[in-house]
């Protein structure tokens, strides 16, 4: 239909589904393990609050993807949702630790109480990061899928040493984020105090970020190979590249919406990278990757029923797009407490 693969055109919108959830939930993830940096209880509230009105939102990018991949590629949604059950089951928990320490911290004012649930958000916080990190570094380096597309390892194969620098890169990435999108949002003697920390994550982001990158280009050799087949796909690095640099720079001249700005570009960035990378392959097998992996093709859903969810997505993407610009902008601005804060 008018010359379009729609295999292609779902793999895209797969994309721009996740790109979206780890731009916008990836600040509040980088908020969630920064929290136990602030100093006093009010510091605390103020961190909860700037995310309160968004985080629930930002969530919601999540469970469309998930949503998407199951109708468009039903193949891979069982393969993945079977084979990383234990994860899965790991990261649903941390996401409703997050909920509950949100909603919670401040139903009592005792300090044991509110101490509990801060730490909890943190750990929380954290661990749903690694655990998306860990799952991009199997999806690169690939998996073991037999003749059926079922998993055959374990959970702990899926704890190797590059997926976990991915997952550790992430934690550093979303609280870089974090970090900004607070500095963006506070104000006075606080924003002053969450200044030095934008050097320090930034600083930890940038060391993770080039062993990543080294690990990746030695290790994962056939993560380069479309970028020899499509060159136009260097100016997604060279984007990269430019948003990472930006982000220092925007923090000494002190312009945080700059910052924000460019850490949202790194984060959209490096996820068309692994996109990119990964490409026609949804799963990739380590066993027999010609043979047993996944692909946009092998693994979807018919062309009439990927036309017709298209035809939907078209029609409700700008609904959720002006949603989310009218979250945003009613809640921009600085973070003040209030009688319903948290």
């Amino acid at each position: 239909m008018f010359g379009l693969d729609i295999h292609v055109i779902w793999f895209g919108l797969l994309g721009v589904l996740l790109a979206g959830y780890a731009i916008l939930d990836g600040f509040d993830l980088g908020v969630g393990i920064l929290h136990p940096l602030a100093r006093t209880d009010r510091d605390r509230r103020i961190f909860l609050n700037s995310i309160g009105p968004l985080w629930d939102g930002n969530e919601v990018w999540l469970v469309t993807f998930g949503g998407a991949m199951f109708a468009a590629f039903p193949n891979t949604y069982a393969t993945v949702f079977s084979g990383f059950y234990t994860a899965f089951m790991l990261l649903l928990c941390a996401l409703i630790f997050r909920a509950v320490s949100i909603e919670f911290r401040s139903k009592r004012p005792e300090l044991w109480w509110r101490s509990a649930w801060d730490y909890a958000f943190c750990a929380a916080s954290g661990l749903a990061a690694l655990l998306f990190g860990v799952a991009v570094g199997n999806a690169m380096q690939g998996i073991a899928l037999n003749e059926k597309g079922d998993y055959t390892g374990t959970f702990l194969d899926l704890l190797g040493p590059y997926p976990l620098l991915v997952g550790a890169m992430t934690v550093a990435l979303f609280a870089m984020h974090g970090s900004i999108y607070l500095y963006l949002k506070t104000e006075g003697d606080l924003q002053k105090r969450v200044y030095p920390t934008l050097w320090h994550t930034f600083g930890t982001f940038m060391v993770l970020y080039m062993f990543t990158t080294i690990f990746t280009l030695v290790q994962v050799p056939h993560a380069i190979g479309n970028f020899e087949r499509l060159p136009a796909a260097w100016l997604i690095v060279l984007l990269n590249i430019l948003a990472v640099a930006n982000i220092p720079r925007a923090i000494f001249l002190k312009k945080p919406g700059y910052a924000f700005a460019s850490s949202c570009c790194t984060v959209a960035a490096l996820v068309s990278l692994f996109g990119i990378a990964l490409f026609p392959n949804m799963v990739i097998s380590s066993v027999a990757p010609e043979a047993n992996s996944l692909t946009i093709y092998n693994a979807a859903s018919s062309d009439k029923t990927l036309w017709i969810m298209f035809g939907i997505a078209v029609a409700g993407m700008p609904i959720v797009l002006a949603y989310t610009a009218i979250v945003y902008w009613t809640f921009r601005g600085k973070v003040e407490l209030g009688k319903f804060s948290y």
